[in-house]
């Protein structure tokens, strides 16, 4: 009932666009759903909490909050273990950026200095003193650098784990947080130990992780992920963001993988994954929240909401002129070369032009009425009233986010890192 009465409203009033290829839309959502869309157990916990008052409140909440969670990343080491450096490399800066953190053989750090990530103002990323100087003693350290703020820590060395490292890590587990052993410099030993006759790179990284694991035993048995914050995608670090994928909070783990530098189709792969599962709470926010029409269309979308997640897309994937540039910089090309690559209607950035040429396009009338809307990933009648709209929101931001990927690769393939 309530999709014929909407159908028999959006043909009447003549106000919606002609419909769009069903070749276009069936891209998007397949043989019966989009990426995601499909997962009856997943749609069906939304549907269920949807339907009830108390979690309407609680959804709203949640998709209110997403874009504000705060992450907070404490890096500590010795003087000179690569601190400053792993810092820039995680927000996608050089050592000679302006907004880098200073590096150098000595200790560089006397305090703890936040450095805030560049296009992502929630995520901040702390340089740590060295334990063990003599401004912060080992004993009293955490309680130096307010452990308490800390979502987790980053143990640096560029050598062995020493006893400062051990007796820093054993507190940091006391308190029950988070703690990950990094060995940096590993392109510094690669480069050493390259030119011997019997060099085996895998077998020279094995003997490295083996070597630093066996100096932490006495912390239990610890994963060391071996780095190179020059080469910031190569080695462990994909396995490092597996890991905290798995140990962080939702939210935690959200903010992180949106903020890391896209230097390679794994890192534009995982942010696509998380990108897709949060469009399911940002069309389900919009039907928690009151719509309001969007001129043209005879059905309430939330233009607001539509168009806060696409500008978060655009961000994340590093679209944005500060990030090409910053890209452009580090692979040694011309940044209108790259941004010559972005060739969808998000060219410009998110703006009202983009916006009204997305919500224009399709007929919503042809994406209600597809099969792959209406075979039960979405029973439409189980909705209230208002809700008519999370289909419809779904299926936007999934082809905002369809674009722009196709965007970001084009990028990549231009800058030889795919």
């Amino acid at each position: 009932m309530l999709v014929d009465a909407f159908l028999t409203r959006a043909t009447m009033s003549g106000d919606l666009s002609a419909a769009e290829p069903e070749t276009e839309i069936l891209e998007i959502y397949g043989d019966g759903g989009a990426e995601g869309f499909s997962d009856d157990k997943e749609t069906q916990k939304f549907v269920n909490e949807f339907k009830k008052s108390s979690s309407v409140k609680k959804i709203k909440e949640n998709f209110e909050t997403l874009d504000h969670v705060t992450l907070n990343i404490g890096v500590t080491g010795n003087s000179g273990a690569g601190k400053s450096s792993f810092v820039n490399a995680i927000r996608g800066l050089s050592n000679d950026d302006e907004r880098a953190a200073e590096t150098g053989v000595t200790e560089t750090t006397q305090t703890p200095a936040p450095f805030t990530h560049p296009t992502m103002p929630n995520v901040t990323i702390w340089d740590l003193p060295g334990i063990g100087t003599p401004k912060f003693k080992a004993k009293t350290y955490l309680t130096d650098v307010h452990f308490e703020r800390y979502d987790f820590f980053i143990i640096l060395t560029s050598e062995r784990f020493k006893e400062n490292d051990i007796s820093l890590a054993k507190a940091i587990k006391k308190k029950k947080l988070l703690f990950y052993f990094i060995r940096s410099k590993i392109d510094n030993d690669i480069n050493a130990e390259e030119k011997r006759r019997d060099f085996n790179k895998e077998r020279m990284l094995s003997k490295i992780r083996e070597d630093c694991e066996k100096n932490l035993k006495g912390v239990g048995n610890p994963k060391v992920f071996l780095i190179s914050s020059f080469n910031i995608n190569d080695y462990d670090f994909n396995k490092l963001i597996d890991t905290l994928e798995k140990e962080l909070p939702e939210t935690k783990q959200h903010a992180l993988v949106l903020s890391l530098p896209v230097y390679s189709l794994e890192v534009l792969q995982r942010k696509k994954r998380h990108l897709q599962k949060m469009i399911w709470l940002t069309a389900f926010g919009s039907g928690a929240i009151a719509v309001v029409p969007v001129p043209g269309l005879t059905v309430a979308c939330d233009y607001g909401i539509i168009l806060s997640f696409l500008e978060s897309v655009f961000r994340s994937f590093g679209l944005e002129d500060s990030s090409l540039q910053r890209l452009a910089t580090r692979v040694q090309l011309n940044v209108m070369d790259l941004k010559a690559e972005i060739k969808s209607r998000f060219k410009d950035g998110v703006t009202h032009g983009t916006m009204k040429s997305l919500l224009a396009t399709p007929s919503m009338a042809s994406i209600i009425t597809l099969k792959g809307l209406m075979s039960g990933a979405v029973p439409l009648g189980q909705l209230p009233a208002g809700a008519i709209s999370v289909p419809i929101m779904h299926y936007l931001l999934n082809k905002g986010l369809k674009e722009m990927e196709k965007d970001a690769r084009s990028v990549l393939g231009k800058a030889q890192l795919l």
